[in-house]
């Protein structure tokens, strides 16, 4: 239901309620999120289980307002203001004055939030249990209506912007981004510092006596009002009742009758001398990237035709007669993106931005004025033969049937989209307008494609080669980079009438898209978790047919589990290269089925090889088929394998220069035998490796194999049966003496303190990661829930400022601040990470900080009320009673019992029957004194087994 309100805010009503359902009062379901972080092979494949896990049979309640207003509209004086407002509205209200209040209350009742600031718009959004959402709602909405913006916390909140900044700093996309955004007219907002540090937001300030305070309420007042606001909320509520709290709510946000900000009349920013140059620029990561970019007029009132997705979908196609196929056959590119990603940076009033991307190799980048000639021949060729209403109405046919069949998305992200949409499109497409090509129109589509020539083109080339060959910085990320005019003789060859390239050329017909969505009949008693419908000395595989979704699409999971590959670092980097190259291998053949919405995700495992896929059930056998052919019948070039040596040298040392993942390999080769670190990897891949070294070990691996894998959806057991026969029957390989092992040993560490530091690789880098980690013993489900509990404790204190201010550290700092629940391999334990800058505080200051913090933990838990203690247990209870929302959570739960060989796929209700009996029912008679009991217990058991790790 679409209504606006008196004051101009309009709101889009989203119900979940069912007709059913609608005439009773629905029962609420509630979610927390601990933050749990899964070690070992699941983490190490991103196979996560977390300790809390996010699904409900009711899902969360959700709202998002959107604001027409961004970084463009910050003052001159001022650069990232509209970014900070962003930030200190979060800091208390007039009807609710306590800082970072609205956080804590969604923590305690198992929600989130989240804000951003684009150009042109800012987001925010929450999500919360149902119960709660009322009270949500009104206490949000006084980010709008009376915010506080204190000066003291003024001053604190500015050292959290200053560390986001801190952060994006070592980030070449945010580096590009400044400095691209820096050749923009002057005068034209792009050209502006969209991020805000300590010194545009607190020293120049002081310098110059501007109160930051008075602007910030100036700039409130002038923007923050109700006729520049859309406003989602989803729930399972009445409409009539999600009406009547908007209206009583919304209503007292203030009109301040102001015309919005408007900066479509700034057109052509990139209409300078700066543009159409070659641009030089030293990266933080050793990687080589070519960017072709164009300044196109706005896009946005085009979107039912979508004119720059079109086009991006030939550029960044991948099949025969692409751009990418061409490279790759020269070994010149590795990948390429094309388009617009319909960010603010990219797309909004006063431009939009096309630009392909390429990642080169080594001999690409000493050829790159080639691969630049390769793409705008491309491009020639598409405006000799113009739009192509074939190519259209296909991309039309995925794409609707994409839509029609989608999975539901998390509520908190639908109603941010929708109330960003409701700024941008008219009231029958805020559902669509982003997804859907509504309507093919040749001349919509030939105007950009006829702008997308040589003589407009502005080209960013990165590599580390550069580095002590660029003079200029950029200012506020400190990117070192040249600017030079395009070689004569290029622009001679691209000025004139240049021939078009032959193996260039349109792609043929999709022999992958979906046509048959029927929902099949079951082969197999009906079951509530997957049945073991294989099992021999070559493999298991588990089914179950999906009756509760009931959409035609099937998940496949496989693990290729092998007993060579952990032997020595040097097999490990064997493998690394194997997967690399088999992905290389496949992805002309196989690009179209990613297209035609068949994903596919090849993954060198710590055991083995994962493939995953997923999609329309209908012609997923095809892309199976494609890819164990390509593994039965592997092979390579020269060539190829010294392209993929340097990729991955650059790969591993980008692991190294990341304190996060640095910090991961280091803790994970000290808690689990025989595992090897990256720089071991790193150390063996500058050695003399052949292709003989690689097919060795490519033929090793795939003569003694275990192969496990899931399948739930659309698809009866024989169709799963047939998947597994097919591994069987191509590969030709035998079972392996013993099953191979999914998991590590792992270390009991000692009972003292350890303390390891870790310098960091990247010396211009001021960030810092500090983890204290403390080991508790082997996991089961008991003391598993115990360290739910603990978690969602310890997250509850980090969100509360006042006790992060006395005990942790300051405000900034609760941005930064991670308690996650760890299973490695098997073994429980729990950790508090810190991120901060070594410009700001020592690791070992932070390190002080987070004993001091764990030391007061046991008094804080024995000082809890009892009330405050059984929301959380009342929360955990209600997730372990959860149902999925999406096939694909069902099967990411079951699918982490398979990969670590426990198959306990009722976990959940284990572990809501220990909450239940342990904690809920027993409060009837002494909760208080059996919760202090319990978890005072098992605080006190984490001093037995500490492990302290810093990295600096």
């Amino acid at each position: 239901r679409y209504i606006e309100l008196t004051n101009g805010l309009k709101a889009l009503l989203i119900s979940d309620l069912t007709q059913s359902e609608s005439n009773k009062e629905p029962v609420a379901k509630e979610e927390e999120d601990s933050g749990e972080e899964e070690d070992g092979d699941s983490e190490s494949t991103n196979e996560n289980s977390s300790c809390v896990r996010k699904c409900s049979s009711e899902k969360q309640s959700a709202a998002a307002l959107c604001i027409s207003v961004g970084s463009f509209s910050d003052p001159a004086d001022l650069p990232g203001l509209a970014h900070f407002l962003e930030h200190m509205v979060f800091m208390g209200s007039e009807k609710y004055p306590a800082e970072n209040g609205f956080d804590a209350f969604l923590k305690r009742h198992g929600g989130s939030d989240n804000a951003s600031t684009d150009c042109e718009r800012t987001i925010f959004k929450f999500d919360v249990q149902r119960k709660y959402f009322r009270e949500a709602l009104d206490r949000w909405a006084q980010f709008f209506i009376g915010p506080l913006m204190i000066p003291d916390a003024v001053d604190r909140e500015v050292e959290a912007v200053d560390s986001e900044y801190q952060m994006a700093q070592p980030l070449d996309s945010n580096r590009k981004e400044m400095l691209f955004g820096g050749l923009a007219k002057a005068g034209h907002p792009m050209s502006k510092f969209f991020w805000g540090n300590a010194q545009t937001l607190k020293n120049e300030l002081r310098e110059k006596n501007i109160n930051t305070y008075e602007r910030l309420r100036e700039f409130w007042r002038r923007y923050y009002s109700a006729h520049y606001m859309t406003l989602a909320v989803q729930s399972k509520e009445t409409l009539d009742n999600l009406e009547e709290w908007v209206r009583e709510i919304f209503i007292r946000i203030p009109n301040n009758g102001q015309p919005r900000a408007d900066f479509s009349d700034l057109q052509d920013p990139f209409d300078t001398p700066d543009f159409n140059k070659l641009y030089r620029v030293v990266p933080v990561r050793k990687i080589h990237a070519l960017t072709i970019s164009w300044a196109l007029p706005p896009q946005g009132k085009h979107y039912r035709v979508k004119p720059l997705h079109y086009i991006s979908w030939l550029i960044g196609h991948e099949g025969a007669g692409s751009i990418l196929s061409l490279l790759r056959k020269k070994c010149w590119a590795l990948a390429l993106f094309g388009g617009n990603s319909e960010s603010g940076f990219d797309q909004n009033t006063t431009y939009s931005i096309f630009s392909v991307s390429i990642t080169l190799s080594d001999e690409g980048f000493h050829n790159f004025f080639q691969v630049i000639h390769i793409v705008f021949q491309y491009l020639k060729m598409l405006q000799s033969v113009g739009p192509q209403q074939r190519l259209y109405e296909e991309i039309q046919k995925i794409e609707a049937s994409e839509f029609h069949y989608q999975e539901q998305m998390e509520p908190i992200e639908f109603v941010a989209n929708i109330c960003e949409n409701m700024q941008l499109f008219p009231k029958e497409d805020f559902l669509r307008g982003d997804q859907l090509m509504f309507e093919y129109n040749t001349e919509v589509i030939s105007a950009p494609l006829r702008l997308l020539t040589p003589a407009t083109a502005n080209i960013l080339l990165l590599s580390p080669e550069h580095d002590g060959l660029c003079p200029l910085k950029e200012k506020w990320f400190g990117t070192q980079y040249s600017v030079e005019d395009i070689p004569q003789e290029y622009c001679d060859l691209w000025a004139g009438d240049f021939p078009l390239n032959p193996d260039l050329h349109l792609p043929a017909e999709n022999r992958f898209i979906a046509t048959d969505f029927t929902l099949k009949t079951s082969d197999c008693p009906d079951t509530d978790f997957p049945v073991k419908i294989i099992d021999n000395e070559r493999g298991r595989l588990w089914f179950r047919k999906d009756n509760k979704f009931k959409i035609p699409k099937v998940y496949a999971r496989f693990q290729l589990l092998a007993p060579i590959i952990q032997e020595s670092p040097k097999n490990l980097v064997l493998f690394d290269l194997f997967v690399n190259i088999l992905a290389h291998n496949l992805a002309e053949t196989a690009y179209d089925a990613d297209v035609a919405q068949l994903e596919y995700m090849l993954f060198p495992g710590d055991h083995g090889l994962f493939i995953r896929l997923k999609g329309f059930n209908h012609k997923l056998s095809l892309l199976l088929n494609l890819i164990v052919d390509h593994l039965a019948n592997f092979s390579t070039t020269p060539n190829v394998f010294s392209m993929f040596i340097e990729q991955l040298k650059k790969t591993y040392y980008i692991i190294l220069i990341k304190p996060d993942q640095l910090g991961r390999d280091v803790r994970l080769q000290i808690l689990e035998h025989h595992r090897w670190s990256v720089m071991q990897k790193y150390k063996v891949i500058m050695t003399d490796l052949g292709v003989t070294d690689l097919m060795d070990f490519v033929n090793r691996f795939k003569a003694e194999l275990f192969v496990e894998g899931l399948i739930q959806g659309n698809f009866t057991s024989a169709e799963s049966k047939e998947f597994l026969q097919y591994f069987i029957e191509k590969l030709q390989y035998k079972a392996p003496p013993a099953e191979p092992p999914v998991l590590f040993r792992v270390v009991e560490l000692p009972q003292t303190h350890h303390l390891c530091k870790v310098q960091s690789l990247n010396k211009a880098d001021a960030n810092s990661e500090v983890t204290v980690y403390y080991q508790t013993g082997l996991k089961n489900l008991r003391e598993h829930t115990l360290m739910e509990l603990l978690v969602f404790q310890i997250v509850f204190l980090c969100l509360n400022i006042s006790a992060t201010t006395q005990i942790l550290f300051d405000s900034s700092f609760r941005y930064q601040v991670y308690p996650s629940c760890r299973n490695t391999s098997g073994v429980l334990g729990f950790s508090v990470t810190v991120e901060t800058q070594a410009t700001k505080f020592s690791t070992d200051f932070v390190e002080g900080k987070i004993e001091a913090f764990l030391d007061n933990f046991e008094e804080k838990m024995v000082n809890l009320s009892d009330e405050a203690f059984q929301t959380q247990v009342t929360a955990l209870i209600k997730l372990k009673e959860c149902e999925d929302t999406q096939l694909g959570e069902e099967v990411d739960r079951n699918w982490f019992e398979v990969l670590t060989q426990q198959y306990v796929f009722d976990r959940l209700n284990k572990e809501y029957k220990i909450v239940i009996y342990k904690f809920y029912l027993f409060h009837k008679t002494n909760f208080f004194s059996s919760r202090i009991t319990d978890i005072r217990a098992f605080t006190s058991s984490l001093n037995l087994h500490p492990y302290h790790k810093i990295l600096q």
